[in-house]
């Protein structure tokens, strides 16, 4: 169960925000970081890297910009050594305000892609190790793109990619442990110079026991968030993990107070978790997006009708 090379990554502010537009504010922000910090997690992501010529500021809060100077001020004064990650999306970037990481506190960029626009993340995450970042392709929806597809991706990722980690995105939480392990073993088979890493969604109840499968068959980067946060149904929950991991570097009693003071709280103010019409849209393989529509709607515990159009969705 030990293994010092495993690297955990808090994603709570970005999986987070895509709920509520990553309008978190400084303070709760920077009390995550804290939590996070002195449980000794290796990462903390704090939302997109994206320009607001794109968003608009109106409609987004900060994280889902990540500039330099807001980043600067969620760190001010607080010992840690969690490093600084960001999701930067392709076409997004305003990458001529991109400063060379030795003058910025972000430590890791990563790259989120689907298979078919794996060329793309591979030039996108080479400019941001050109500039001295950590990086990673993430690579989405991957229980919908398993054919011989993710291999060629995989091998252009080996021969042409400088991204220290390959991420298996389980987006829809559909994935089952039988299916963790063969992408593990899959993705190690071909990535001879990379390190993988699983990043899980919790649609059905699974997120967590699919990273330890992950762990099993030897993936060392690890996403979770506080309590599951996240879009939808959630993620991993690092709680979970780290008590999971047994290592004496991780402390536990910083997040267990965290929930208490601010995610009991908040999880009245905003949705995520088990809900059935996520747990749906895991069984059948989908976006989310119909059941959060569902959710946002009047009627969001129809759960009938829901299952009834996923199986026999209505032709225009």
């Amino acid at each position: 169960m030990f293994r010092d090379k495993i690297k955990i990554l808090d994603c709570t502010i970005r999986d987070g925000g895509l709920i509520n537009n990553h309008d978190f504010d400084l303070r709760f922000v920077r009390e995550v970081y804290k939590a996070v910090s002195a449980a000794g997690v290796d990462y903390i992501e704090l939302g997109y890297k994206n320009s607001d010529k794109i968003f608009s500021r109106d409609e987004y809060g900060a994280w889902k910009f990540c500039q330099d100077d807001d980043i600067k001020k969620v760190v001010e004064g607080i010992e840690s050594k969690t490093k600084i990650s960001v999701m930067g999306d392709i076409g997004r970037v305003d990458m001529d305000k991109v400063l060379p990481a030795k003058d910025s506190p972000i430590d890791m960029i990563r790259t989120a892609a689907y298979v078919k626009d794996i060329d793309k993340a591979i030039t996108h995450t080479n400019q941001f190790s050109d500039l001295g970042y950590e990086t990673t392709i993430n690579i989405m929806a991957i229980s919908r793109d398993q054919g011989p597809e993710l291999d060629e991706a995989l091998h252009q990722i080996e021969a042409e990619c400088q991204a220290n980690v390959i991420y298996i995105v389980d987006s829809f939480g559909h994935l089952y442990q039988e299916s963790v392990e063969n992408l593990v073993k899959r993705f190690k088979t071909i990535l001879k110079t990379k390190e993988v890493g699983f990043h899980g969604h919790n649609n059905l109840q699974l997120a967590f026991s699919n990273t330890i499968e992950a762990i099993i068959h030897d993936a060392n980067y690890l996403d979770a968030t506080v309590y599951g946060i996240g879009r939808a149904a959630g993620n991993c929950t690092l709680e979970l993990l780290l008590g999971f991991l047994k290592n004496p570097k991780f402390d536990l009693r910083p997040i267990l107070e965290l929930i208490s003071k601010e995610f009991l709280p908040l999880r009245n103010q905003i949705e995520w978790g088990y809900i059935i019409p996520y747990a749906l849209a895991g069984i059948f393989n989908e976006h989310p997006k119909a059941a959060m529509a569902l959710r946002n709607g009047d009627k969001k515990d129809n759960y009938r009708e829901f299952y009834e159009n996923l199986i026999s969705p209505e032709v225009e």
